[in-house]
């Protein structure tokens, strides 16, 4: 059979295999119209050093059969093969079997250091052979291109051992080795090709000659590309289609890429992939719904790859997918949905700049109608390349949302910081999905975080640079403790007593302290005890509240304070709920105001969420500025002066800021 001319589209490619003791050779490959061959032409060159980027880091073994034919005496030259790699020179005198060689990963093209087993019938049991092939991560079967029956015992023989057993989809690729190619001038590809046809796990025929130094370095190249780029989890040759899983994986890069959300890739969006200039007529030539509006469409992004794949170049289809984080079995991988961030002890996490400029395009993006909210199809849609949904229904109770029930832009940036904050590997997985470090040209997630610095610091210097404070509300129960997280998101008792939907322990949402807004998280802890432990006390500042009109209800907030807060930095504030009820007198041998003034706290606050108008943000205020000002008492903060100085402080830096801005402009 002989070799079809390559057509436009298949155009050569040049690539560096070296091999044995460094000797550096460069090839052009031209593909061809049969699906798995090549046309290879060989020529000598030297090659720059760092001419081949790092891939994977693999180490593959690759098991080379001996096909012995009816008689004895006559051999395929497997041995051979091995021998002209190594030595770059066909061996006069061959021994029965080769020692185990191991090809450095510096001198791969791949960088993967591969490990060549010969085995031959005569030295070596059945027992060895078995083990062979359960350790290799690629077989190569050779056989004679001059005799007829060694072409049939790989049909009849070595693909049934190789890989009789195994599970559909778990079979140890095959390359197949056409030698002494220089014995004969046709080719053997007609009775090749029906075996590649019946037997899926062939991946590549290679005809060589190892007196000649006939593509033997192709051999082991392809070797190589059968375990770093495999055909099996990609394509089903059987039905000439992408298997499910590559659907999937190709579908999220397709929905993540199609930065617009019109359906299509654009020109600017194809150069994200560098794809070739012809791809959209090549796809529109052969799918009418691949292009539309002069874009690729999910079709025609599909039909791209499995013409890459059945053209030979699946590492292409590879490239793109390890890109976007796949691994081998088109699952995203641990490093890259995880990241390694420390976070030492006492320090937080928190969005920075790069996340929120991120998550801020990703709600554009989908906010289809421009309503500054997201509907339930929206947020569907959002969350389209997770492989599950990340928000339950109780985001409608944690942050704000419209008067349909929808959440807003506000709210889903709120969302984002609450996650950030209380478990950031989440967080980067969340942003991993949705391709953060390809999109942005980022290493990873951990660029769009922020490690503040310990607490203590902040202490020491009397300042804090975080943005995010965790507020612990804690009280006995029928406090009032749910209506006064659910009264930060604005709504009032009435709206909360009608609301739907499932209730959250925290809620989250900014306040204005000193002019800049601050995320503020509370969170409701659930105490069926008078002792609380000290992990559920920690925060940056404690709310304990106490209904006005339950005479008992002090002394639960009394004696947590003076279990968890009396001796510690953590500020504490007072909260006098229900106080739109008639005041009872508290059964504590001090009154809250005069309990407040001994431990030098802020007088209790009143608060009530009853009534039409929605609740103040004062008080939310007041907690976030006592979490920024830990070091000050609760006299201080209470007093004018105290506010004087956080004023006059503010207007001091915003005129030095201006100066600073004036002086810049005039160096321009």
């Amino acid at each position: 059979m002989s070799y079809a001319a390559p057509c436009d589209a298949q155009k050569c490619r040049e690539l560096r295999v070296a091999i044995g003791n460094g000797g550096s050779y460069r090839r052009r490959i031209e593909h061809v119209n049969v699906f798995k061959h090549f046309r290879i032409e060989e020529w000598k060159k030297s090659t720059k050093e760092g001419d081949v980027t790092t891939f994977l880091d693999k180490t593959l073994k690759c098991t080379v059969y001996r096909i012995r034919g009816p008689v004895p005496a006559t051999k395929v030259g497997k041995t051979s093969l091995i021998m002209s790699l190594v030595g770059e020179e066909f061996p006069e005198e061959v021994p029965s079997r080769a020692e185990e060689i191991t090809i450095p990963a510096d001198v791969t093209p791949e960088k993967v250091p591969t490990h060549i087993v010969d085995y031959s019938e005569a030295e070596q049991s059945d027992e060895i052979l078995h083990e062979e092939i359960v350790k290799a991560s690629v077989i190569c079967v050779v056989y004679d291109v001059t005799k007829e029956d060694t072409i049939e015992k790989i049909r009849t023989k070595w693909i049934p051992l190789v890989n009789g057993g195994a599970e559909k989809g778990k079979k140890v690729p095959v390359i197949l080795v056409g030698n002494k190619s220089d014995l004969q001038s046709g080719s053997s590809m007609e009775s090749i090709l029906p075996i590649m046809n019946q037997f899926s796990e062939i991946e590549t025929c290679v005809e060589c000659s190892a007196k000649n130094l006939k593509n033997i370095s192709e051999l082991f190249y392809y070797a190589q590309k059968a375990v770093l780029h495999p055909t099996a989890p990609l394509y089903d040759p059987e039905v000439k289609e992408l298997r499910p899983l590559c659907v999937r994986a190709l579908s999220r890069i397709f929905t993540i890429s199609d930065q617009d959300s019109d359906g299509i890739l654009s020109d600017e969006e194809l150069n994200f992939f560098q794809a070739l200039e012809d791809v959209k007529s090549v796809v529109w030539k052969n799918t009418s719904e691949g292009v539309q509006d002069n874009g690729l469409t999910l079709t025609g992004f599909l039909f791209l790859n499995t013409l890459f794949i059945q053209r030979g170049r699946h590492e292409t289809t590879w490239t793109i997918l390890r890109k976007f984080g796949c691994d081998d079995s088109l699952e995203l991988t641990d490093d890259y949905l995880y990241p390694p961030l420390r976070v030492p002890q006492g320090c937080t996490t928190e969005l920075n700049h790069f996340g929120y400029q991120f998550i801020q395009k990703l709600f554009e993006k989908y906010d289809v109608d421009k309503d500054m909210a997201l509907s339930p199809s929206e947020l569907k849609n959002l969350f389209s390349v997770f492989p599950y949904m990340p928000w339950g229904a109780d985001v409608y109770s944690t942050v704000c949302s419209n008067e349909k029930g929808y959440i807003t832009q506000h709210g889903y940036l709120c969302q984002w910081t609450l996650t950030a904050y209380l478990d950031v590997h989440r967080c980067m997985e969340y942003l991993g999905y949705f391709g953060y470090p390809v999109l942005t040209e980022q290493e990873s997630q951990t660029e769009a975080i922020t490690v503040t610095r310990d607490k203590k610091v902040d202490q020491e210097k009397g300042q804090t640079q975080r943005n995010v404070f965790l507020c612990k509300v804690i009280g006995p129960r029928g406090t009032g403790k749910s209506a006064f997280l659910r009264a930060f998101l604005g709504t009032n008792l009435t709206k909360q007593q009608s609301a739907a939907g499932l209730s959250s322990n925290y809620t989250i949402n900014t306040v204005q302290v000193n002019s800049q807004d601050k995320y503020l998280i509370l969170y409701e802890v659930d105490v069926d005890t008078e002792f609380l432990k000290a992990s559920d006390a920690a925060c940056d500042v404690a709310c304990l509240m106490y209904d006005v009109s339950d005479p008992k209800s002090f002394n639960y907030c009394a004696s947590i304070f003076k279990q968890h807060y009396m001796d510690s930095r953590i500020p504490c504030v007072l909260v006098a709920s229900k106080a739109d009820l008639p005041e009872q007198k508290q059964q504590h041998g001090l009154s809250p105001s005069e309990f407040c003034y001994k431990h030098r706290l802020l007088p209790p606050i009143p608060f009530s969420c009853f009534g039409q108008d929605s609740p103040s943000t004062l008080l939310y205020s007041k907690l976030a500025l006592a979490a920024m000002f830990p070091h000050r008492n609760g006299s201080e903060l209470s007093t004018t002066s105290f506010w004087l100085r956080v004023t006059l402080g503010a207007a001091a830096f915003t005129v030095l800021g201006f100066t600073l801005y004036r002086a810049f402009l005039k160096l321009k």
